[in-house]
């Protein structure tokens, strides 16, 4: 860390008001081995906890949802963040413990470590969440050896996440139907990603890595095994097929005897929960089916940070 001649005498500042989330999503959910290897890279720094972990066995699928500080210099910018290591450390266990050759499930899926995405909290600004989701893009790209695509805050032009995906195929299942197995794609990528080499690992595959302000995950069970059903009540429902505005959906396949409509609420004070949960409900009624009510994945960001703030506290006592 270099710092310039006016900052000798000022000393780095942490600041616990300014405060980052990331959701890393990680395409294993049935072996306990690989996401216990996770966690425990996970937790070698102390001052990155996580607040959060979800496991679906259906969508073999899993998220991690933590939390720390950012450190500026004395002018103000972000130099330092514990979750750089912390992100860094759990891909590399996750690219040792999984193959997604060997990887099926109901969840689309493009990487062994799919997703990673950065949140501000507290007083964060975007920015700063920005500025790390591509330097942890730009370590897993070239220390790791895999292909990096950004998105949102992260990416020059502010690339939606579900443009890229769809670019890339994401959207289409390759095995029995409905549902995702092993690597399909070429392994030389026809689009220059943003970090990483251009050939792809089909044991490690590519991920993605953004910023972007907060939002919702949020699951609605169907009573239906009939996953074409589910995928119109989706397309309805959804932004793209001229449903809610800022919303974002899949209909998938969820065990042996129901289906699911996973959404997205990108800006959820605006198109909440219960809104998608009433418009999904109307048009299963119109398809003949039973609906349950939905789920949330995630914590919300003020339960996050107060979650965060008590651990941190317990850690240092």
């Amino acid at each position: 860390m270099d710092f310039n001649s006016s900052c000798k005498d000022k000393k780095k500042s942490i600041d616990q008001s300014v405060l980052l989330c990331c959701k890393f999503f990680v395409s294993e959910a049935r072996n306990h081995a690989a996401i216990e290897a996770i966690e425990r890279a996970a937790r070698l720094d102390s001052e990155t906890i996580i607040v959060n972990k979800f496991e679906d066995r259906a969508y073999n699928r899993a998220r991690f949802t933590l939390v720390s500080y950012v450190m500026h210099d004395c002018t103000g910018n972000a130099i330092y963040s514990p979750l750089h290591q912390t992100v860094l450390n759990m891909a590399e266990a996750a690219f040792g413990a999984i193959n997604l050759e060997m990887h099926n499930g109901a969840h689309p899926r493009l990487g062994v470590v799919d997703d990673i995405v950065f949140h501000p909290l507290a007083r964060a600004s975007l920015d700063e969440a920005a500025w790390l989701a591509k330097a942890v893009a730009a370590d897993i790209g070239n220390r790791l050896h895999v292909p990096v695509f950004l998105y949102a805050a992260a990416h020059p032009t502010g690339k939606a996440l579900d443009t890229i995906r769809r670019e890339l195929g994401y959207y289409r299942p390759n095995f029995m139907g409905h549902q995702w197995a092993g690597w399909t794609m070429t392994e030389t990528l026809a689009e220059k990603p943003d970090e990483g080499p251009t050939v792809v690992s089909p044991a490690r595959g590519i991920s993605m890595i953004g910023a972007r302000p907060w939002i919702t995950l949020y699951n609605i069970p169907i009573l239906s095994t009939d996953v074409s059903a589910a995928k119109r009540i989706a397309r309805k429902v959804s932004a793209r097929g001229g449903g809610l505005p800022t919303v974002q959906t899949l209909g998938l396949v969820h065990g042996e005897d129901s289906t699911e409509i996973a959404c997205m609420l990108l800006e959820p004070n605006q198109i909440g929960a219960d809104r998608v949960q009433n418009r999904v409900e109307m048009l299963a009624a119109q398809e003949g089916l039973d609906v349950e009510k939905g789920y949330f994945t995630d914590s919300s960001p003020e339960m996050i940070l107060d979650k965060y703030l008590n651990l941190i506290s317990a850690n240092r006592a």
